[in-house]
């Protein structure tokens, strides 16, 4: 009982954040509650409120209320949504994060990073973020200091970007929502930053960045064993470095079983549309906790080579999905 008692600071300032952000999306619709509610919880985690009570909470409804958002979104799609992706979406995908992973692993050994940190930082940038960077470190046996600063400059890096797409996504790949879905989805870090960016800019991009970042979140298996195995061929070890199964993140299962049936059978407008209106209100809330988690102040004192590093691998990523789209998307 007390493991929830612990719970409900982080939720309940987390919460208050998201209704607050609800009622200003009203005079501001042009933000939007989404990106209210991590701007709004940046400017309050930074400035006031640095409790340790509320990490737990927050923690909490940043990775399981995103992740049953993202779930319920399944009962608003169907496959012939998912269809318009492709092949030549799929192809976009493996490429781009092929990119991502060769670019971040070179360019980190370039500038004197270990190698779990261009491995933390290669995972983290093509697959999804914090989830990807700790699925992989028990593998490739990073420290906690390792990890705390890899998810400190992916999350910041991709903050950054999460709200500069809406700004230029139609200069680097035109109005199509499909391609602005690609961009984003196809890019950014975390699920949070992906609904968060898309959301600024229409609905319909929301659901194509969704289904290009699942996509990216089905490969993080592969990604995990990757560098699992390149992590024991350099230490020459025989044995596996963890016995941690790697599997498919359940929300995604959850995603396609309901998108199977509702492709198949139906659901009623009662039941999807109050399954969206719960995956909205879950993701509002779960972005303002990953606002408050964000420390601005852990980023910046950990120099400037950190910096160059995050922002070498997020322009070439942006390059490299622009120049994609146009060759397989348009």
């Amino acid at each position: 009982m007390r493991k929830y008692l612990n719970l409900l600071p982080g939720i309940g300032v987390s919460l208050l954040i998201a209704i607050i952000s609800q009622l200003l999306a009203k005079v501001l619709p042009s933000l939007g509650a989404a990106t209210i509610a991590i701007l709004l919880g940046i400017v309050v985690g930074n400035l006031w409120l640095h409790q340790p009570r509320l990490a737990t909470g927050t923690k909490f409804a940043e990775s399981k209320f995103l992740e049953v958002s993202v779930m319920l979104l399944g009962m608003t799609l169907t496959f012939q949504t998912i269809r318009q992706i492709g092949w030549a979406g799929a192809i976009f995908i493996g490429l781009q994060m092929s990119l991502t992973i060769i670019w971040a692993l070179w360019f980190g050994k370039w500038l004197r990073f270990k190698q779990q940190e261009r491995q933390l930082m290669a995972g983290g940038n093509a697959v999804c973020g914090s989830s990807a960077i700790a699925s992989i470190a028990p593998v490739i046996e990073a420290s906690e200091s390792q990890v705390g600063t890899i998810i400190t400059i992916v999350n910041l890096m991709g903050t950054v970007l999460m709200l500069t797409y809406p700004l230029i996504a139609t200069f680097l790949v035109g109005p199509s929502e499909l391609l602005q879905g690609a961009l984003i989805g196809g890019t950014l870090q975390s699920v949070g930053q992906v609904i968060a960016s898309a959301s600024m800019i229409s609905p319909s991009v929301v659901t194509y960045a969704t289904l290009f970042k699942i996509m990216r979140i089905i490969l993080l298996v592969p990604v995990v064993l990757l560098f699992g195995a390149q992590h024991q061929r350099v230490t020459q070890t025989t044995g596996t470095t963890s016995k941690k199964r790697v599997l498919v993140p359940w929300y995604v299962i959850g995603f396609f079983i309901f998108c199977i049936f509702n492709s198949l059978w139906t659901f009623p407008h009662w039941l999807s549309g109050g399954a969206h209106e719960v995956s909205s209100w879950l993701e509002i809330i779960a972005l303002a906790a990953i606002g408050l988690r964000l420390n601005l102040k852990a980023f910046l004192s950990e120099g400037k080579q950190l910096a160059l590093y995050g922002l070498g691998v997020l322009a070439v990523q942006i390059l490299g999905a622009t120049v994609l789209i146009h060759l397989l998307l348009k």
